[in-house]
């Protein structure tokens, strides 16, 4: 990444200036992804005549308005912090102690301090406490946008909610507009997606420079998560890399197992990374000393041909259907341990929309449209039912007006194809 030399005396930077003067921020317009962001929440409100949301989930938060604090404490410990969004009212509730984060955004007409209605704060009280948050937003939200208002809640008690129907709000889902408007990217996001993706991509070199038979797993797990942390990226939303008989079947987290020779080691990034941009991309590796065997070679091969065949097939206008119908056709032998999902949306975080395998879809999979602007997770997990290991790999795309445009750039392993 490149060098960058604050400007002028940094007392006279104000904490917002400085985060949006980060390295990895250079060229790009973080007023501009803020603004786009909050008017597609708005226009996708409006479309299912949302009066106000009530975002609890920090990513969320984030999304619509920038602003960001203790995310994983936040979504643990809901509604600690919470936005109260209308058509032209931004009101952030904020942490104890914490108001001053949201200075100088924008997207954040007024700061207030907020009430933690979690049985974690009120203990035996909290149906009263509950009662009391929800009476405080019912009355704002009726001062905001009259009464009757539909209201759009996501991450909430369902006591809150409750209270909430039960003085006069119409309730309704916010997951749906959030995500429609979190689906499509605007050219700057992209720029936010790309620094994520050089990011992480340096840190998974770090990885794989380390790699050795004799370290072990979470060793290896914490050289990414500290490169990550170090690049001013956020955190690892999951803890996937395994090694050896480990790697099958796939979604064991990482262990104090210790590799051994001639193994393979599979990774999923799952990085909440910089701009808190997900970078979610998968390798597998062979520890050495020796060769892969033919066994580990046909593995990663299929894998690459399945990632690399339903990267051919994506393209704006298909839909979710016809991917399926068109993607690749998994062999007999991998069936039932392959990757639950064919791809899926990504930008945040993992999101709308996910694209089932054909054999999927008829129990779970739904119907939409792939659209320019989308970025696209293509995966892939390739180990025999039973088998000693298996192989994961995965690419992130954009879906462009044309085609795709391949967003990462970490290279695959020349020995296993």
């Amino acid at each position: 990444m490149a060098n960058f030399d604050w400007h002028g005396d940094r007392s006279d930077l104000a904490g917002l200036a400085r985060l949006d003067c980060a390295p990895e921020s250079e060229d790009i317009d973080l007023k501009a992804v803020r603004a786009y962001r909050q008017a597609g929440v708005r226009r996708e409100m409006a479309k299912r005549g949302i009066d106000a949301v009530i975002l609890s989930d920090p990513i969320n938060i984030r999304y619509a308005t920038g602003t960001r604090n203790m995310q994983v404490f936040s979504m643990r410990n809901a509604p600690s912090r919470y936005l109260l969004m209308t058509a032209d009212r931004s009101i952030l509730f904020e942490f104890t102690g914490c108001l001053h984060l949201a200075d100088g955004f924008e997207t954040v007409d007024e700061v207030r301090p907020a009430m933690t209605a979690s049985f974690v704060a009120a203990g035996p009280e909290i149906a009263a406490r509950e009662r009391r948050w929800a009476a405080e937003m019912a009355d704002l939200v009726v001062e905001l946008t009259g009464r009757g208002a539909t209201l759009g809640l996501e991450r909430l008690n369902a006591g809150t909610a409750i209270a909430l129907n039960e003085l006069g709000l119409n309730i309704v889902d916010a997951q749906e507009p959030v995500e429609m408007a979190r689906a499509i990217k605007s050219a700057e996001e992209i720029k936010c997606v790309r620094a994520s993706l050089r990011a992480t991509e340096i840190a998974v070199a770090k990885l794989r420079e380390a790699i050795r038979p004799g370290i072990t797993e979470i060793a290896l797990w914490s050289v990414l998560h500290q490169s990550v942390i170090e690049q001013n990226g956020d955190y690892c939303e999951t803890r996937l890399i395994n090694a050896g008989q480990r790697t099958n079947p796939w979604f064991q987290e990482a262990a104090p197992n210790i590799i051994g020779e001639n193994e393979l080691i599979a990774l999923d990034t799952d990085v909440v990374g910089c701009h808190g941009y997900y970078s979610d991309f998968s390798r597998t590796f062979h520890s050495g000393p020796g060769n892969p065997s033919d066994a580990q070679r046909t593995l990663y091969r299929l894998a690459h041909e399945q990632v690399h065949h339903n990267m051919g097939v994506l393209k704006p206008g298909l839909t979710f259907r016809e991917y399926a119908d068109r993607a690749w056709s998994i062999p007999e032998k991998y069936y039932a341990n392959r990757y639950y999902l064919s791809a899926h949306g990504c930008g945040l975080t993992g999101e709308y929309p996910y694209l089932y395998h054909h054999g999927d879809f008829p129990d779970a999979g739904y119907d939409g449209v792939i659209e320019p602007g989308m970025t696209i997770c293509v995966e892939s997990y390739v180990g025999e039912d039973g088998g000693v290991e298996g192989v994961k790999l995965e690419e992130q795309v954009l879906i462009t007006e044309t085609g795709i445009e391949l967003l990462s750039r970490f290279p695959f392993e020349d020995a296993l194809l």
